[in-house]
């Protein structure tokens, strides 16, 4: 079924259907991660993401249907698989220091941050996203999207701009692990995942696909 045989619907607007297709690309890349070098995801990374954001950018927030929200899919297996995927992969390049975390009003010394949370963050929201659009009922679906959108404007679209700027740093500024001890040590105690997992508790095959190429 091509676009123009699809129900005269929001959630099948040309908009709608080309974030669905981002979504799931991301999707089935983030959990195919350790099939790739750290170079390749990078790379990929780095093309796949502002598509995304691009994607969900020029959407509309759909009046929501329903009281309740959206049914969650992503289990809590789910998410630590891809986070544990990407963090392996990434090793000591995983953590960066966050400017735009919000303890840093507070805070005097850097605050650290993960790309390996960041991304499985928009992984578990888009996801869930996901799997409700599957569902085939539009009004399911549309709650899904505005639910998906409204997130993406309170935390997972700063959260990818944020993991963006570190990959980027990565590709265009690598630093061998030397430089990365001596940048990072006099910090060892800000640079936990405990101290960014109370954050984040609080907001809540080769070519996977023709955009990554």
């Amino acid at each position: 079924m091509s676009i123009d045989e699809l129900p005269d619907h929001i959630v099948y607007s040309a908009n709608v259907i080309e974030f669905v297709t981002v979504v799931a690309e991301t999707c089935l890349f983030l959990e195919h991660t350790s099939e790739m070098g750290k170079d390749e995801f990078v790379e990929k990374s780095l093309k796949l993401l502002p598509l995304l954001y691009l994607k969900a950018s020029v959407l509309d927030i759909p009046e929501p249907v329903y009281e309740n929200l959206p049914e969650r899919f992503v289990t809590e297996e789910d998410y630590q698989f891809v986070r544990e995927q990407i963090e392996q992969l990434l090793g000591n390049d995983d953590v960066y220091l966050e400017v735009f975390h919000p303890d840093m009003a507070i805070s005097d010394t850097p605050v650290a941050a993960f790309i390996s949370e960041n991304l499985s963050d928009i992984y578990q929201e888009i996801k869930d996203f996901a799997a409700n659009y599957q569902t085939a009922d539009v009004d399911i679906m549309s709650d899904a999207l505005s639910e998906c959108l409204t997130a993406f404007g309170d935390h997972w679209g700063q959260k990818l701009l944020n993991a963006m700027r570190a990959l980027h740093a990565l590709k265009y500024n690598p630093q061998d692990d030397t430089e990365w001890e001596e940048m990072h040590q006099p910090d060892e105690k800000q640079l936990t995942r405990d101290s960014f997992l109370d954050f984040q508790h609080t907001a809540e095959n080769d070519d996977v696909s023709p955009f990554l190429k």
